[in-house]
């Protein structure tokens, strides 16, 4: 279960608090992979970062029974004059990680990963990228209930895509995502269902060629 009960967000700017959600009240579909949708600014990213933790609501309360990940893709998280392998080392060690199972963890992320002697670097040397295949990396070591992807598969070369979505699958084998991507080819292969995120609300749709159709008419109207 993972549900918002009266979730308000907003952030500061130069012409006073512009808000996200207000009193936003919505509970995710059990047991099911999300694609998460809307235009540019709707809250997308915003409502992952209340998810996974890594931000907390002006009032209101988000429950849940479920282990989530934290939100990869975002970026952020990672702290910069630290080597990936201390970072990973870190994180291991908030999860309660065992010795043994926190080095198997660090040399699957430094395989995954794939930047050589960076691994080792202070991750502010890293570009967008490369810290994205950390976190990736990072969050495939560790089994959540539901992963949280925000456009994440869309990092690296061919490759290394190649090689995100097959650990995808595999994840996916006992997992669910809720997954944020601006590919409604990705939606139609990962996701079971769609929230289409739009004027601070949040609306199902059971059906996913149908909750496409109505993004994609959102964006059409937009232009005209």
């Amino acid at each position: 279960m993972i549900a918002l009960h009266d979730v308000t967000k907003s952030y500061p700017t130069p012409h006073g608090r512009r808000y996200i959600f207000r009193d936003l009240n919505f509970r995710f579909p059990d047991g099911v992979s999300i694609g998460l949708i809307g235009r540019n600014g709707a809250g997308k990213s915003t409502l992952m970062r209340l998810l996974g933790g890594i931000d907390v609501p002006d009032r209101g309360e988000i429950r849940s029974d479920v282990n989530i990940s934290w939100p990869l893709g975002l970026g952020g998280g990672f702290q910069s004059s630290l080597s990936a392998r201390d970072n990973c080392k870190f994180v291991c060690r908030i999860y309660g990680t065992s010795h043994e199972d926190m080095l198997a963890k660090v040399r699957f992320v430094e395989e995954f990963a794939e930047l050589g002697e960076y691994f080792d670097m202070p991750m502010k040397t890293y570009s967008s990228g490369m810290k994205a295949r950390i976190g990736f990396g990072l969050s495939m070591a560790f089994d959540f209930d539901y992963y949280l992807i925000d456009e994440a598969m869309a990092v690296g070369d061919a490759q290394f895509k190649r090689k995100s979505k097959q650990a995808f699958k595999e994840r996916m084998s006992n997992s669910k995502m809720i997954l944020v991507s601006h590919s409604m080819n990705d939606i139609r292969e990962y996701c079971d269902v769609v929230v289409l995120v739009e004027g601070g609300q949040a609306v199902l749709y059971e059906d996913v060629e149908a909750g496409i159709a109505q993004y994609q008419g959102q964006i059409k109207a937009a232009r005209s």
